[in-house]
């Protein structure tokens, strides 16, 4: 099922790529639709998505092929896709700051960093509360208003669930979802964040009070959409089920980790999620007193789900670029204080059969005149249903680099694919 919320399927054909990216014109009065001047200011419309307005929604059928398509940007190469089955557009590489900002670079890196991201398409820039303790926000949100962007122009997620010490300040509580985003919002000097992530599950709380929270924010103008990140198929289907049975609104994504030795869930169990589960009312099993993990996969009378992905994490921290190589560089992540556990993961028997295999990539780098790392980034974004991989670097020459994965993935035919499948030894397969 496709539902558009903000044009008409044939005006969405009708309007150019331009207009898709750039936003409405400017009107009579010289306005652009949207939020005015380089801002930090609230969601046009503030909290108007009630459950009134969702009521009067007619679901259309499925839009034709092609309606909605991958787009390249003019001038910077940069592709946009949409996040999930939703309207809004993002580019297919983002630029995430876990380690990073507040951290691992200095302040003024990180702006030169968030500069060339901007400046070469990048519009999805990832962050949450829990990153440097709040830091990596509060550069974030610094850089950003140092930097005036038009506040349309981009888009900002963060993630909520680890927020402070006290009981209270950790977990998916409606009032540490509030809260904890209201922090968020705090440091980063914004009046809203277009996407806010559940950054885990949470058996603590209840499903219901969990999307309610969430339908909250959205309703007070704090954030656009709402995700999930690092949860089970089955808690995402509960999360859709409860929003459909309550009239509340579902997420749109997950954010999952995703490289060439972690591919089970982006590949198989995502998929699931965007093509074949979901439906406007409770799923009927549920009236059978089954629970989420009894439901039959895929059901007939389902429609779509729309579930995207946005995947993190396509070098594995590092490992998939060939600089360990045996032994571990002074300059690198798993040297910096908090990260020993991922030393001992690149030291561990599996980090070196692993670094065996990226070596193993290097002729078909060769081939295609790329790096392994490009080559690893482009190999991500070719999964079905990613909406866009985020990248982790810590200087704007490593970001130029893996930006140059654009290029690669045009050349990445059936057939290297499947020679890269039989090197790696570990493609998923759907359980019988």
């Amino acid at each position: 099922m496709q539902v558009s919320i903000a044009c008409t399927e044939q005006n969405l054909r009708s309007r150019s790529s331009e207009d898709r990216l750039c936003g409405p014109r400017p009107g009579p009065g010289g306005g652009n639709g949207g939020l005015v001047g380089g801002g930090h200011g609230n969601p046009p419309g503030g909290g108007g998505s009630g459950p009134k307005a969702r009521a009067a929604v007619v679901p259309r059928p499925p839009a034709p092929a092609g309606a909605l398509r991958e787009s390249t940007g003019r001038g910077t190469g940069m592709k946009y896709r949409n996040l999930g089955k939703s309207g809004l557009r993002v580019s297919c590489l983002g630029l995430g700051t876990w380690v990073t900002f507040g951290s691992q670079i200095s302040d003024e890196t990180a702006e030169d960093v968030l500069t060339v991201a901007y400046e070469h398409g990048v519009n999805l820039f990832d962050t949450a509360e829990v990153y440097a303790a709040g830091k990596a926000e509060r550069t974030l949100g610094n850089i950003l208003k140092s930097k005036g962007w038009r506040r349309s122009s981009y888009v900002i997620t963060t993630k909520i669930f680890w927020g402070g010490q006290a009981e209270t300040e950790r977990g998916l509580s409606r009032k540490h979802i509030i809260e904890g985003l209201r922090g968020s919002l705090e440091r980063l000097q914004l009046g809203y964040v277009d996407i806010v992530f559940a950054n885990r599950s949470d058996p603590n709380s209840p499903m219901e009070e969990i999307v309610r929270a969430m339908t909250y924010v959205i309703n007070q103008g704090l954030a656009l959409y709402w995700g999930t990140s690092r949860w089970g198929a089955a808690e995402i289907m509960e999360a859709y089920s409860m929003a459909r049975q309550f009239n509340l609104i579902p997420p749109v994504c997950e954010q999952a980790e995703h490289h060439l030795f972690q591919r089970e869930k982006v590949e198989m169990q995502l998929p699931e999620l965007y093509h074949k589960i979901g439906s406007q009312s409770p799923h009927p099993c549920l009236s059978l007193g089954l629970t989420i993990t009894e439901i039959p996969f895929p059901h007939p009378v389902l429609s779509v789900l729309g579930v995207g992905s946005v995947t993190w994490s396509p070098l594995a921290c590092g490992l998939i670029t060939s600089k360990y190589d045996g032994r571990v560089p002074d300059t690198c992540r798993v040297t910096i204080k908090g990260y020993q556990w991922h030393k001992d993961k690149v030291q561990s028997e599996d980090g070196k059969k692993q670094q065996a295999k990226v070596m193993d990539l290097l002729p078909i780098a060769h081939q295609l005149g790329c790096t392994v790392a490009q080559l690893a980034i482009a190999w991500c974004l070719r999964s079905e249903g990613v909406s866009s991989v985020l990248l982790g670097v810590s200087s704007a020459e490593q970001l130029v680099e893996h930006l140059g994965a654009l290029q690669v993935l045009s050349q990445l035919t059936p057939q290297t694919v499947i020679e890269i499948d039989g090197l790696l030894g570990n493609k998923p397969h759907p359980k019988k």
